[in-house]
């Protein structure tokens, strides 16, 4: 099994407006995902058309700590926010 990692999601939008998330995930599968087409729609304001590619930079590890990811994803304290996993416009 991958080990899971928490990570938090940026893209800056300016005017204090960015869309941010934070999700669970593994290594494997962020590496397949770095590059491909994110696709939000209109998730920064009407005909906003948000998207562009998944880079590195977009994404902050928090931590890798096993048992602080099983207990925040207990308390649902994550998946929060955008995902760009979930907003691909190609299957990994």
């Amino acid at each position: 099994m991958n080990k899971r990692i928490l990570y938090r999601f940026c893209w800056p939008m300016g005017r204090g407006s960015d869309i941010i998330g934070l999700f669970v995930s593994d290594e494997g599968t962020i590496a397949a995902a770095l590059g491909k087409e994110v696709g939000l729609g209109e998730a920064n304001g009407k005909h906003s058309d948000v998207h562009g590619p998944l880079e590195a930079g977009d994404l902050t590890i928090v931590t890798d700590d096993q048992d602080f990811i099983e207990k925040a994803e207990a308390y649902k304290l994550v998946p929060v926010g955008w995902n760009p996993l979930e907003y691909l416009s190609e299957n990994l």
